[in-house]
């Protein structure tokens, strides 16, 4: 008997798609993103953008910056330090942490594309390589990550 399959991912396919899954327990009324940490092929952390744990979620009025985005009452960009919503790739490296879980030598992947601050934190948690979708990008976070010598792969 043979066993035909129409597709198996690869690697960085399934991995991707758990990212992808991952973005859907996103309480953020602006935009979903997931990431997850993956160490020798083994998940060891997952993250996606909300509000911190014990504070309202964004979609129930958690978050005054990412409502009045929705309102259109700000513009993109305008106003960043008043949200209050942590990122994905924050979420993961901060479970991973709290797990006792270390990332150096793991890879991240990533439904968007790190900004800035979530590049330094990768840089610094040891991070060696990134899958990511191709998004809004941060040229700073970017030429961090490069200059630190963590491989960015767009898929």
């Amino acid at each position: 008997m043979t066993t035909h399959f129409l597709h198996r991912p690869t690697w960085e396919e399934y991995f991707m798609q758990i990212a992808e899954d991952t973005k859907n327990r996103s309480n953020c009324i602006r935009r979903q993103v997931g990431a997850i940490i993956v160490k020798g092929k083994h998940i060891i952390a997952t993250g996606y953008n909300g509000t911190p744990a014990g504070i309202r979620n964004c979609f129930e009025g958690g978050c005054e910056r990412c409502i009045k985005r929705h309102e259109e009452k700000l513009q993109e960009g305008e106003d960043k330090n008043a949200c209050i919503c942590v990122h994905a790739e924050q979420n993961a490296l901060i479970q991973s942490a709290y797990h006792g879980v270390a990332t150096r030598d793991a890879i991240m992947y990533i439904t968007g594309m790190p900004c800035r601050q979530c590049a330094k934190l990768i840089i610094n948690a040891g991070i060696k390589t990134i899958y990511a979708r191709d998004a809004e990008k941060d040229d700073l976070g970017l030429k961090l990550l490069k200059e630190a010598g963590v491989e960015l792969i767009i898929i």
